[in-house]
């Protein structure tokens, strides 16, 4: 059965619909795990793709929800060339039921209890979970983990058991952990941000209007626009609680040297940064720290830098989720034939950051 947007309905009910759907939750973090449970289809491109698809987030307006294959063609849509929906995949298979069965456990399975589970070597196991999902074993079931949490921590129970009820082993194991993982306290997240300060600035560059923030543990956020109050209700989103602070003199010296790294790119930010995200995003963000100024490399080359040579459309993924422009040089990563591809911030702005680096 499909659960087809009605052409009566208007663009703001089929995205409310959509985004109310537990689903749409797998569609975002390209789960595997929900390969096969059911698949999704796009409106404005025509066709239906598997949860894990690479391809491009849909508008979730777009967006329709179908039981099986045969359910999706019935309805008019034809099978996406990326993720080929209408093929049997073995391995696909078997990892989303191993994923399923990491998400099951109450304490993360051993690389080799997969491996026998699976019946494969522990080395082959270990490189063909990277390969379709990105991540290896140990840091899916962190994720998973971690989600787990959040979601725990949006209900109404203690702190305490919600961390139990993730999987920690002990509230000290999490709080050992804990900022690297929600970036503040598992309170100040349950509470939007409340009581976490975020000292921001907007101004101009040479790029347009640029955004800085910070938080204790360092920069949030650098965004870069041609909209100041688009910048600002951007973060206030991000942060829906938290006290946002102007400007002081201390943070003002930071924010001058943003600008002035966004005008020289090629130099260092000796600032620290605070970095927000999944263990395979800080992973590929760590790695475009490595790519020198005035280099490129295409997605493909930084996903085998990264031993995950099938993963360019994960990896491409995570530099558009790269909120710190510049310092975290998402712009040095192109296509294979060395054109430029989206940029979060602008295609122009990216040419203008690149020529910068290379001196023309």
């Amino acid at each position: 059965m499909s659960s087809a947007p009605s052409t009566r309905s208007t663009p703001a009910e089929r995205a409310a619909r959509t985004l109310a759907d537990p689903r749409w939750a797998s569609v975002v973090a390209r789960d595997p795990a929900a390969d096969g449970q059911f698949f999704y289809s796009v409106q404005s491109t025509g066709v239906y793709c598997r949860p894990s698809c690479g391809a491009r987030q849909p508008r979730p307006e777009n967006v329709a929800f179908h039981a099986s294959a045969a359910d999706a063609e019935a309805a008019g849509f034809r099978p996406c060339r990326r993720c080929h929906p209408d093929r049997p995949d073995p391995h696909a298979a078997l990892i989303a039921e191993l994923c399923r069965f990491i998400d099951a456990a109450d304490t993360p399975p051993s690389l080799a209890v997969l491996a026998a589970r699976a019946g494969f070597s522990p080395h082959h196991l270990h490189r063909l979970f990277r390969t379709v999902t990105g991540l290896t074993p140990r840091a899916y079931a962190a994720a998973g983990r971690a989600r787990r949490l959040r979601d725990a921590l949006a209900g109404s129970r203690p702190v305490t058991a919600a961390i139990l009820d993730a999987g920690y082993p002990s509230p000290g194991r999490f709080y050992a952990e804990s900022g690297a993982l929600l970036g503040m306290t598992p309170t100040a997240w349950r509470a939007g941000g409340a009581d976490t300060d975020i000292r921001f600035a907007i101004g101009q560059c040479s790029l347009g209007a640029i955004l800085v923030a910070a938080s204790p543990r360092g920069l949030c956020a650098i965004a870069l626009g041609d909209d100041p109050e688009r910048l600002a209700r951007e973060l206030q989103d991000r942060f829906p609680r938290a006290r946002l602070i102007g400007a002081d003199a201390g943070f003002e010296r930071w924010v001058a040297q943003v600008v002035g790294f966004v005008d020289a790119p090629g130099s260092r930010l000796a600032l620290p940064l605070d970095l927000r995200g999944s263990a395979f995003q800080q992973r590929v963000w760590l790695a475009l720290r490595d790519i020198p100024p005035g280099s490129t490399l295409s997605y493909s080359e930084l996903a085998r830098r990264l031993g995950m040579p099938k993963s360019a459309r994960a990896v491409a993924s995570a530099c558009a989720a790269n909120p710190l422009a510049v310092a975290i040089p998402c712009h040095r990563v192109v296509r294979t034939d060395g054109s430029l591809s989206g940029y979060r911030w602008g295609v122009e702005r990216k040419r203008a950051l690149l020529d910068r680096e290379s001196g023309r």
